[in-house]
């Protein structure tokens, strides 16, 4: 299942200023704004807790997302394979414009539902699928107004 609009690449990293680091002088024309991130999602197994701090970098039209776990139940970001360096490829993310018509069509489709989180129509709508067997890595799919693009394109 790929659709939407390609518009991330998220890595998993121990320590988020490190990963930062690597942005420097590659692109990299503002300081990053590191976010707490607490919440809980559902899973097949039920809720979830995650607790991280992530990074949003843009370059040009695609946006870095950076993400240091501190506690996940989920266990989905300690999937990241190490590459050796400081920052571990995750997911790519996708936005998709009619929610329930995608979500229709994730229960169809052959790659396993991992978490999802859902704030309601007017706020941010996610999930993830294990894209792992076929891509390699998870695909993040979100749903949001236009209004929370544009402050997510600001950050």
């Amino acid at each position: 299942m790929l659709e939407g609009h390609h518009y991330q690449n998220a890595y998993a990293c121990d320590d988020i200023a490190v990963g930062i680091d690597q942005f420097r002088g590659r692109g990299l024309t503002k300081e990053p704004h590191i976010i707490d991130v607490d919440q809980m999602v559902t899973t097949p197994a039920g809720p979830k807790h995650i607790v991280s701090r992530i990074c949003f970098i843009w370059i040009g039209d695609l946006q870095y997302e950076l993400i240091e776990t501190i506690k996940d139940e989920t266990g989905l970001y300690a999937n990241a394979q190490s590459n050796g360096g400081p920052l571990r490829f995750h997911h790519i993310c996708m936005r998709i414009n009619d929610w329930d018509g995608f979500r229709a069509r994730v229960d169809v489709q052959d790659m396993p539902l991992v978490m999802e989180r859902d704030l309601g129509p007017d706020h941010l709508r996610f999930l993830y699928l294990d894209g792992r067997k076929a891509f390699g890595h998870y695909l993040e799919y979100t749903c949001m107004s236009d209004g929370m693009w544009e402050q997510l394109h600001g950050m």
